[in-house]
């Protein structure tokens, strides 16, 4: 069996995260084909976009975001991602366990007791009028008088797990503050969410199977449930597995790809790239090593943003006063420099609308 390096891996990360070259297509086509972007801080989608579409308008993913295309809502790994409308609709029911064990595996005393699906009906309901509503007032409404769990796992029961909900806008629009006022999928989209399959079939694991190695590939089946969240996707792999490829990682793991999707050569330049927080281009695998090191592990799930210099996570970089600064993690080259400078700049502008190129790269570390 074929065995594929990390820098192998990482050039065929590059290609399927539309890293290596910025796609020329359609945005919402850009979010189906990535399987949905992270999305808990609402700002940061649209750099991950930038970095991946080519000519990238942020205006236009506001406008598919009001037009309900594209929606924000828990699905993943029970974090916010934005995703196309037909992608939720899917999608939401194969991953509704998993949701509500997630919440239970933080507010499990609090639901002692409870009666889930008296109170999935119960918010169902509630949320039937189409109203946006936070959560608090979600809570307030579902509370009543007996004892019950307390307002946060509440809210986070209703809101992440047991209604299927889209955050509506203004929240997530381009340069726009706006907090959280959830609406039921179902009423917002004006279809209802796909209904779970229960004859064992599983159609939607296998199409998810295949939507994340076109994205993520070649991947193991342990990155399959890093990226998703779900437990449950072996019985999808082996239903698919027949039409896949298999390959070995440097630790001897198997991995699963798609026969015809991208495997650049491993000497392919890279481009140097700007990712948002919490992009799936690295929180989508259990084993990160293909794009950054086991020293800066740590930074993928703070909330850093990170620069890729050569395909690998090289500095972090944070924005001030229209100006990027970005702090490297290693020595740059005089060429790595330039190039951060130069996609640095073009990134200032992109978050000044125009008014800013200044970039500043601190000095690398000792």
């Amino acid at each position: 069996m074929t065995v594929l390096d990390d820098r192998a891996l990482n050039r065929a990360t590059l290609a399927r995260q539309l890293l290596l070259e910025r796609g020329d297509l359609p945005v919402a086509d850009a979010v189906a084909h990535l399987c949905g972007l992270q999305a808990q801080e609402p700002q940061e989608p649209f750099v991950g976009l930038w970095s991946r579409v080519a000519a990238f308008d942020p205006a236009v993913l506001s406008d598919l975001l009001i037009r309900r295309s594209v929606v924000r809502t828990h699905l993943m790994r029970r974090t916010v991602h934005l995703v196309t409308a037909d992608d939720v609709l899917a999608w939401r029911s194969r991953h509704d366990a998993m949701l509500r064990q997630r919440v239970l595996g933080v507010y499990r005393d609090d639901f002692t007791g409870v009666d889930l699906e008296e109170l999935a009906a119960e918010a169902r309901e509630l949320m039937s009028d189409g109203e946006p509503r936070t959560a608090a007032e979600i809570v307030r409404a579902l509370a009543g008088p007996r004892p019950g769990p307390g307002p946060r796992a509440l809210g986070e029961m209703v809101v992440a797990a047991l209604v299927p909900m889209a955050q509506a806008p203004p929240r997530g629009l381009w340069r726009t503050k706006g907090g959280v006022r959830n609406v039921a999928l179902s009423s917002w989209l004006g279809r209802p969410v796909d209904p779970p399959v229960t004859d064992g079939a599983d159609p939607v694991g296998r199409a998810l199977v295949k939507r994340c190695l076109a994205a993520y590939g070649p991947a193991a089946t342990a990155d399959l449930r890093a990226w998703s969240g779900l437990a449950g996707l072996p019985g999808a792999v082996a239903a698919v597995r027949g039409e896949l490829v298999r390959f070995r990682d440097e630790r001897g793991r198997e991995l699963l790809d798609l026969p015809d999707a991208p495997r650049p050569d491993p000497d392919t330049p890279a481009p140097v790239r700007f990712l948002p927080a919490f992009d799936n281009a690295i929180l989508g695998y259990q084993d990160r090593g293909r794009i950054i090191d086991a020293a800066h592990r740590g930074l993928s799930v703070a909330g850093e943003r990170v620069v890729l210099v050569d395909g690998r996570v090289a500095a972090t970089w944070t924005v001030s006063e229209d100006a990027v600064t970005v702090g490297p993690l290693r020595t740059l080259s005089r060429a790595d420099r330039a190039a951060v400078t130069d996609e640095g700049g073009k990134l200032a502008l992109f978050l000044s609308d125009g008014d800013s190129d200044r970039v500043r790269v601190t000095a690398s570390p000792r």
